[in-house]
């Protein structure tokens, strides 16, 4: 069984030229007007004629759409909007504030003022309660300071994931408040 395989997978990787093995194909000129619907064979042609590439831009339409444009220069603006997209996109980050339970107030103001800090900049906030030793005999009893933090950052933060217990800690995540 001799079967050739070929597949277009991704926009990186459109079918260009010779590639593109459908019957009819519905064709798009240089200056983006219809050129209705030909056999490939005639879109290559065409596509020759203007010494451009005829590109396969929608393989899943009936029939497929194909255009005739420059690919080097069809690429490159790909490259560049997808770069623009990444510029203007914006990471999210988890800074997380560890606490033991026996943590005196002024501590915990400073604490919450660096929560504070980081919910103004965007960022997400994991508050962590960590129990040590003996202190772990008490965790239920102490799950009052996270709700505390959380109450005294009301106004700039709301709870995203309620305080859990996961193994010697109780955590939270706080997100800004939109």
């Amino acid at each position: 069984m001799n079967q050739l395989f070929w597949r277009c997978a991704t926009i990186s990787e459109l079918m260009i030229n010779e590639k593109i093995r459908d019957r009819e194909v519905r064709l798009i000129g240089v200056n983006g007007e219809q050129l209705g619907i030909m056999s490939s064979r005639e879109a290559m042609k065409l596509a020759e004629e203007a010494e451009l590439d005829l590109v396969k831009i929608a393989p899943t339409a009936k029939p497929p759409v194909c255009k005739i444009i420059d690919y080097g220069k069809y690429r490159y603006e790909l490259a560049r909007k997808e770069k623009e997209a990444k510029k203007k996109q914006k990471v999210v980050e988890i800074k997380e504030i560890r606490m033991s339970p026996n943590i005196e107030s002024n501590d915990l103001n400073t604490k919450m003022s660096a929560a504070k800090k980081f919910l103004e900049k965007g960022n997400k906030v994991k508050v962590t309660l960590r129990f040590r030793g003996r202190e772990m005999a008490h965790m239920q009893s102490r799950k009052h300071i996270l709700d505390d933090f959380a109450e005294s950052l009301a106004d700039v933060a709301v709870i995203e994931k309620a305080p859990k217990v996961e193994g010697r800690n109780i955590s939270m995540v706080l997100a800004e408040k939109k």
